[in-house]
């Protein structure tokens, strides 16, 4: 579905495809493109893809979980690039304060009751341990008896 098409949606199915409002949808927009213009004030390469696709593929990510092989297959653009891009899109929004969520002793100080639990349950990059040369003599003379 194009942006276009995706724009044109009522409130309700819009937020069904898409998981947000139409209203924090544009907020959202609002924020990327803040920060799109301290980004592109370096200089550098212009972006394939414009802030709202952009946008709509770190949404698509964390709704639907698809890898970033099928996004990047779905909007043209390789899959690092989707990567990076989903990425910036996840790192900017949570560094602002209007997504930010409020800490654990924030909540234990509140009166307010909260019924909402949520489960961060997206992908955490980590290094693999790097092979140092103790551990590979050690598996070496463990083979040799």
């Amino acid at each position: 579905m194009k942006l276009d098409q995706i724009k044109e949606l009522g409130d309700e199915k819009f937020r069904r495809l898409t998981g947000v409002r139409k209203r924090t949808f544009s907020k959202m927009v609002d924020i990327l493109r803040k920060a799109d213009g301290l980004k592109k004030s370096k200089g550098g390469r212009k972006n394939k893809l414009n802030l709202e696709e952009q946008l709509m593929m770190g949404l698509e990510y964390l709704r639907e979980y698809r890898t970033y092989f099928h996004i990047g297959q779905n909007y043209g653009i390789s899959e690092s690039s989707a990567y990076k891009a989903v990425k910036w899109v996840e790192d900017t929004l949570v560094k602002h304060p209007n997504f930010a969520l409020p800490g654990r002793k924030a909540l234990m100080k509140s009166d307010m009751n909260y019924e909402v639990v949520l489960i961060d349950a997206t992908e955490s990059p980590i290094e693999r341990p790097k092979k140092n040369k103790n551990s590979i003599i050690q598996e070496r003379r463990k083979g040799i008896h």
